[in-house]
């Protein structure tokens, strides 16, 4: 069974041998091609294919479409990009210019039939269309970040985020927009699943919206007998064999607190803290730079499903990554120490000719040692990524007091015990905690997960908040929010205990100097989505607030769907939020998947988001929402 990660790479990796199905011998001898890409486009491959990986595939060189190419002969050249105005300009330039003599246009998302016309058009004015070797729809419209999780877009996101569906003067057809860009992107993931899922949603929101189109647009596919493509055409066979997944539309008003609040696992601590992004963070070098003018120089890191300690650990607690990282760092010394041992004992440091006499009972030592040499290596190069990486989480924890937090916030998303408002004033006044945007991300929480609020208590954080430095525009949308939405009491179970202190870090003289900070273990708890999620796919009573589509059902009346609500509910499931996500959730549905698992119920979930902000990023888009009340 490939995860959704597989079958876009295997389709990337189809397009790149010319839309050739890929055989045995491509390996050995690879066409020679250029790839040419638009932002778009380069989001796609870069978390999936790296530049070596490309080479591999026989692209000798990859460019920008808007940049300036010089003309490159008798090599053919792949498009991949997606069918906007701009882009099609550009094309049709370079077929007017001749740039190249081979053509293979592939289009991220389907190319309209107006637009094939004018580009045909306009080939056949450059006497250019015997050059054009192949048009391609893709259907590649996502990004894949994990096996089981992928956003629809990462730059000139902005059109897709919170803000932009909920603020007040989208008009209609902006937001019809919006949703028909989530719905082209959603409809590609189960092109490219081979599938057809059952939809649920969340009523009365943009979920809903969303859901109703996708319906509506893997119905007409369906009924298209031309140009139905979940009818054996991916030639790959359905990912999910012949179980149908649920798709589960939920609206990011579902839970306003999980995207503000401090995280204490590896991953979701680099995107919060180093602005993980496309499975890329970046790293500030020297942070203890004395002279404020001198920029810092950053690191780029790559995090991929290929390094061992990542995947085992991206949803560990941050001390657990610290303890794996040291212990790996153990386990490297002792093998290096094993080759400079061997060195010396055939004297290979001393010219000498008895050097030569005992090299014949140590060749095959040797052999084994220099053969893991390359192993070796790349083991360091990962952990001196990981070594900076977590140094970095850790200066970063230390210097805002990200455990305090935390600790605090999980205690009243939790509501295991009453949190004091002076725990909470405590921390907000405390000039040496965290920047202003901490405090306010703790505060809303607070907010939101507290029932009774009264105006005098509101009014004194307010005012602590501004003297605090905070910008407190994003108050003005809580409040009203708040207003409007019922929170019941969502999260439970949850909060945190202290453990004895790193005691193995502290002992063994560690590289992370993990003084002053909470060693904290988090409990086990659902966060709202997972919630959500349980009870659509074990179709108990509370689902029945889900709406309930299914595009192969003939019948779309109440009769219809309540014969489809009488099946058993499918075990896999794809959870897409509108309004953007985060890896807490992301990680929380993988803790849920796992659990059932050891239950012994497998399920496969995928996590899906139209972005991925992290803390301050949604809490900026808070205030820009909070500015238009005001």
């Amino acid at each position: 069974m490939s995860t959704l990660r597989e079958r876009q790479l295997n389709a990337l990796k189809q397009m790149l041998n010319l839309n050739q199905p890929l055989t045995k011998n491509i390996a050995n001898e690879p066409t020679w091609k250029i790839l040419i890409y638009d932002r778009v486009g380069q989001d796609i491959i870069s978390p999936l294919v790296s530049v070596k990986d490309l080479r591999e595939l026989g692209v000798t060189l990859h460019l920008q479409l808007h940049s300036d190419r010089d003309s490159i002969p008798e090599v053919p050249a792949v498009y991949f990009c997606s069918p906007s105005d701009e882009n099609l300009d550009r094309i049709c330039q370079d077929l007017d210019n001749g740039i190249y003599d081979q053509y293979h246009l592939n289009f991220i998302s389907p190319i309209t039939r107006h637009k094939l016309e004018d580009l045909a058009a306009s080939a056949i004015q450059s006497n250019s269309a015997v050059n054009i070797h192949k048009v391609f729809d893709q259907y590649l419209n996502f990004i894949c970040l994990e096996d089981d999780l992928f956003i629809m877009k990462h730059q000139q996101s902005d059109s897709l985020s919170y803000y932009a569906i909920n603020k007040a003067d989208t008009k209609d057809t902006e937001m019809e927009v919006i949703m028909d860009n989530i719905v082209e992107s959603l409809f590609s993931v189960f092109v490219t699943m081979g599938n057809v899922p059952f939809i649920r949603s969340t009523k009365g929101n943009a979920a809903e919206m969303v859901a109703k189109k996708l319906d509506k647009k893997l119905r007409e596919n369906l009924w298209d007998a031309r140009n139905n493509l979940f009818h054996g055409n991916t030639g790959q066979g359905g990912a999910f064999s012949f179980t149908r997944p649920m798709l589960i539309l939920l609206d990011r008003n579902i839970d306003m607190a999980t995207p503000l609040h401090h995280t204490w696992t590896y991953q979701a601590l680099a995107h919060d803290v180093l602005d993980l992004s496309l499975n890329r963070a970046v790293v500030p070098e020297n942070t203890n730079a004395t002279v404020p003018i001198q920029k810092s120089n950053t690191r780029i890191c790559d995090l991929d499903s290929k390094d061992p300690l990542w995947s085992e650990h991206k949803g560990s607690p941050f001390p657990t990554v610290a303890e794996a990282i040291q212990e790996d760092l153990d386990k490297y010394r002792s093998s290096e120490a094993e080759v400079k041992k061997l060195k010396s004992s055939m004297g290979l440091d001393a010219e000498s000719d008895l050097a030569l006499s005992m090299v014949s009972d140590n060749t095959q030592r040797l052999t084994n040692a220099v053969n893991s040499l390359p192993q070796l290596m790349e083991k360091k190069r990962l952990i001196d990524m990981h070594t900076t990486i977590a140094t970095a989480i850790l200066n970063a924890i230390k210097s805002r007091r990200l455990d305090s937090f935390f600790e605090l916030e999980e205690k009243i998303m939790s509501k295991s015990t009453a949190v004091e408002t002076k725990a909470v004033m405590d921390l907000i006044t405390d000039p040496s905690a965290g920047t202003p945007e901490d405090k306010m991300r703790l505060f809303i929480i607070y907010y939101l997960c507290t029932s009774q609020f009264t105006d005098d208590e509101y009014e004194k954080f307010v005012g602590a908040l501004v003297a605090a430095n905070c910008d407190v525009k994003a108050l003005s949308y809580m409040k009203r929010w708040k207003g409007f939405t019922k929170m019941s009491n969502q999260y439970e179970g949850g909060g945190t205990k202290t453990v004895s202190m790193f005691s193995k870090l502290v002992s063994q003289g560690s590289s992370f100097v993990m003084e002053g900070v909470k060693n904290l273990v988090v409990k086990k708890h659902k966060l709202p989505v997972s919630r959500v999620v349980e009870s659509a796919l074990s179709g108990s009573e509370s689902a029945a607030e889900l709406t309930w589509l299914d595009p192969r059902a003939a019948r779309t009346d109440s009769a219809g769907r309540a014969r489809s609500a009488r099946q058993q509910p499918p075990t896999d499931a794809v959870v897409f939020l509108v309004g953007g996500g985060n890896y807490i959730e992301y990680h929380n549905l993988i803790d849920f998947a796992k659990q059932q698992a050891a239950n012994g119920i497998p399920r496969k979930l995928i996590y899906g988001a139209t972005t991925l902000p992290n803390g301050s990023q949604f809490l900026k888009q808070l205030s820009l929402l909070g500015e238009e009340i005001q």
